[in-house]
């Protein structure tokens, strides 16, 4: 369960509400309990090198074009630059329908980070292979709008992450996490939440842990989730506490119970995980590169510092650990502002995308209650 996934699912919820039937095409498939189980069919895959938990589909001998001639789609909507979705873009084009896409990952900023940093070019001239196939490309901020355009990508509609403010909310601060954390010491707690992984820029936060108890801060630091780099950071950071993957109340809790959200990543299109924190009611401290620039405001609702600047992040920490009131505040903010993006108000414009390239009038009022309103996103992550 990542970000993506998450954008997906709650898609999903929203499109189902209004009487969109939809399919997905994708190497996982949730167990007989998930409402949407029906609705998956399973590609044959392979482990991604670089990150094993994922798994990249190959449409071959699946029969596909059987499967979808029969479902009969209005629209096919592809998640990501896999061979699956190139076969959805080949499929859409065989059957004159519209094909949109998605970019949620910066996918080619990643091969730095695993020793290809020299096939970036050769990378971004896929990138812009794929995606100019679309009618449309969502991606979820201006500032990867602006890298996109800079690249060559055309069509691009900025539709930005929704948040559910009932299910992050500061409403569930749990004095048994802190107990459990910290005892009955007011010791602020420094949180992560993300896949443990090399291009989150992880390492930074091993120095900022360094800096800070070099100048005797008292903190507790958390990561919340898993990845290749867990067993790396539990050797470096032997104080820290390491939770796993957490879902449900359980992660809200976390996350209001905390103090401060540390998150150093680069790659980021949106941060997802950053408006989590807002809706928990917590500062967040993050750099001026990808989504998160566009979500953080400096000194409002948490803090901006340059990339890949351990002092200067650290010097920011400091200032929030010491200042608790200006913590509070800033945290207060967050969830102010957070509360102006719901789920509903975004998906509700991507219904209207979608309907605007699949009816003639463009507009959606009573097409909704069509039975045959259908679209197919591909490749998503269950």
């Amino acid at each position: 369960m990542d970000g993506v996934s998450h954008t997906l699912l709650q898609i999903s919820k929203y499109m189902d509400s209004n009487g969109v039937d939809l399919r997905f095409l994708s190497p996982f498939k949730p167990d007989e309990s998930h409402w949407l189980c029906d609705r998956v069919r399973q590609v044959r895959s392979i482990p991604f090198p670089m990150y094993t938990a994922y798994r990249v589909s190959f449409p071959i001998f699946e029969n596909l074009d059987d499967y979808l001639d029969e479902f009969q789609p209005d629209l096919i909507h592809v998640i990501s630059p896999t061979p699956l979705c190139i076969y959805g873009l080949r499929y859409a084009r065989d059957r004159q329908l519209p094909a949109v896409g998605s970019y949620h990952t910066h996918f080619v900023s990643y091969l730095k980070y695993y020793g290809f940093g020299q096939l970036e070019s050769i990378g971004w001239r896929y990138i812009r292979w794929f995606y100019n196939q679309c009618r449309r490309v969502y991606v979820p901020s201006m500032s990867v709008r602006e890298d996109l355009q800079a690249k060559g990508v055309r069509n691009i509609h900025v539709l930005p992450h929704g948040i559910d403010t009932a299910r992050f909310s500061p409403e569930y601060r749990s004095n048994r996490i802190r107990r459990y954390l910290v005892g009955k010491e007011d010791i602020p707690v420094l949180l992560f939440v993300g896949r443990l992984v090399k291009e989150k820029d992880l390492a930074e936060l091993v120095t900022v842990n360094k800096l800070l108890q070099e100048k005797g801060f008292r903190f507790k630091m958390v990561f919340i989730g898993d990845g290749p780099m867990k067993q790396e950071l539990q050797k470096q950071l032997p104080d820290a506490h390491f939770t796993g993957t957490l879902t449900g109340n359980e992660l809200s809790q976390w996350y209001a119970s905390s103090d401060l959200f540390l998150f150093p990543s680069t790659t980021e299109t949106f941060g997802l995980v950053v408006q989590e924190a807002f809706a928990s009611g917590i500062p967040v401290i993050g750099v001026r590169k990808g989504g998160v620039e566009n979500l953080i405001q400096e000194g409002v609702n948490g803090f901006l510092t340059e990339p890949n600047t351990p002092p200067e992040f650290t010097e920011k920490v400091q200032q929030l650990l010491e200042d608790p009131d200006l913590r509070r505040r800033l945290g207060h903010n967050a969830r102010a502002l957070v509360m102006q993006h719901s789920w509903d108000t975004v998906n509700q414009e991507l219904l209207e995308s979608y309907y605007a390239l699949t009816t003639k009038d463009g507009h959606p009022e009573g097409a909704v209650k069509k039975a045959r309103d259908t679209l197919v996103p591909t490749d998503s992550d269950f």
